[in-house]
């Protein structure tokens, strides 16, 4: 039965507020709180630990003034947990941050086997009191790059030492006495140009034989930059799987040694001697156990892409909604692909009958 709730308003009528005497349903009235987020929380981290492979990685996020810790699977790629804070993050946050994963672990007698990061100094104090025992990866990306930036400024360096060598040439045409002495200097000039262009030979991990000509022709009569290659070959050697850590850890300070006899780039090749280069090395022990931190990475990258079209939107309960809201999508992509396959199937079941029929079929 319905019923008039409200007074006659202007002149088009009545305004029924109500046509029914029964409660008004809260189904859809308000949005979800901190307890439904929670909850989306706990049910996401018991489809991942689900299918947990024991191989984290770890890594921060800076939006603005606020940072984003987050671990996820190394081998799913799927995030773990994750928190926000308003300040940049000190030993004492990663230890807070990690200890709940580790009791999360220990109630569902789970077993961690190894961790990658990157090479912060925020994890080494805190992995080591909290996941004592457990094998601490760098991530070898981080390790090559700052290699690569290192073997380039020292071409850089002899670029520009070539550079200095050659006297200014004077302005107009030159007299022909000195043109071979002009011409020369005009050919030093081009190969630095051509070092200069063709820089990236220099740390590029498999040369084409068209490159490898062109660097020995840029290199003719400079041995130091033919060490600087053959030091960047080795380095790329150290991260071999067919070797273990030990004889990586070797051939390591063989390249070590060698190093110490170039003086003019052995000061620029200071990363050599990195304690990060040795944890790097840590995943040719274990087959399992991944190189890098991409899994954590990518999930940084799209976190960034979606923070795009929102970027005035920074507070700390906005970002811990953002991060909810993209394991919610995680949880649920599963069904998604299921979803638009079986739409795929029924759009078009005859190209989907072809290639079943095509298929072979082994009968056991």
């Amino acid at each position: 039965m319905a019923c008039l709730t409200a007074p006659p308003v202007g002149i088009y009528g009545e305004i029924i507020a109500s046509l029914s005497l029964l409660q008004r349903s809260k189904t859809g009235s308000r949005r979800r709180g901190k307890k439904g987020r929670r909850q989306v929380e706990q049910e996401y981290l018991d489809d991942a630990l689900a299918a947990f492979s024991g191989y984290i990685a770890i890594d921060e996020l800076y939006d603005g003034p606020f940072c984003v810790l987050s671990i996820v699977d190394n081998r799913t790629y799927r995030r773990l947990a994750y928190r926000v804070l308003d300040h940049s993050p000190k030993a004492a946050d990663i230890s807070r941050f990690l200890k709940p994963f580790k009791n999360e672990l220990d109630d569902r007698g789970l077993t961690l086997r190894g961790i990658t990061t990157d090479g912060s100094t925020l994890y080494p104090g805190p992995l080591a009191l909290i996941f004592n025992g457990v094998p601490h990866q760098i991530c070898c990306f981080h390790v090559i790059k700052e290699l690569t930036h290192s073997i380039l400024h020292a071409v850089a360096k002899v670029r520009k030492q070539m550079n200095a060598k050659l006297p200014p040439l004077p302005r107009g045409r030159p007299r022909k006495s000195r043109r071979r002495h002009v011409q020369r200097i005009q050919r030093e000039k081009r190969r630095i140009n051509e070092l200069f262009e063709n820089r990236y030979l220099f740390v590029t991990h498999h040369l084409t034989p068209s490159e490898m000509r062109t660097l020995q022709r840029i290199t003719r009569g400079l041995p130091q930059l033919r060490a600087l290659r053959e030091i960047m070959d080795e380095v790329y050697g150290l991260f071999d799987r067919r070797c273990r850590t030990d004889t990586a850890l070797e051939k390591l300070a063989q390249l070590r040694r060698r190093v110490k006899r170039f003086k003019e780039v052995g000061k620029t090749l200071a990363k050599l001697y990195s304690p990060n280069l040795e944890k790097a090395l840590t995943f040719l022990d274990d087959k399992l156990l991944p190189s890098t931190s991409n899994a954590v990475e990518r999930g940084n990258r799209r976190h960034r892409k979606m923070q795009k079209t929102v970027y005035r939107v920074r507070t700390k309960q906005s970002l811990e909604q953002r991060m909810a809201l993209d394991l919610l999508r995680e949880m649920h992509a599963g069904g998604r692909q299921h979803a638009d396959k079986a739409l795929h199937r029924a759009r078009s079941p005859g190209r989907f009958r072809d290639e079943s029929a095509e298929s072979p079929v082994t009968v056991l």
